[in-house]
């Protein structure tokens, strides 16, 4: 897996100090991931009792992480090392299937 760390990413149009020199394109990371039996029994639990539904939290931003990575990845297959207008995308598949989507613009950038 890609670390995040050492592949900048940005909402904005820009990354603070570099200058952009080539744009490779449109990339995005996507995953489905499903709850389990016993996620959906704890979290019916929780919702009638109350608070945060810690299982979910988990499955989301495991899903989310999962999909920032295999944009990272569609980027460097595209000859980037940044990215940039990156946004997120959630929505639900079925009643219990998760689609998180990342997505953004490749580039090349360099220190100004």
């Amino acid at each position: 897996m890609v670390k995040i760390e050492d592949f900048p990413m940005s909402s904005a149009n820009f990354i603070s100090g570099y200058k952009i020199v080539e744009s490779k394109g449109f990339v995005y990371g996507l995953t489905v991931r499903a709850r389990g039996l016993g996620g959906d029994i704890g979290a019916g639990i929780k919702g009638l009792l109350g608070g945060e539904v810690t299982q979910y939290v988990k499955m989301m931003e495991e899903s989310r992480e999962e999909s920032i990575n295999r944009c990272i990845e569609h980027a460097k297959e595209l000859g980037a090392n940044a990215i940039i207008s990156v946004r997120m995308n959630s929505d639900s598949v079925s009643q219990n299937m998760q689609e998180v989507l990342t997505y953004g613009t490749a580039v090349v950038i360099e220190k100004e």
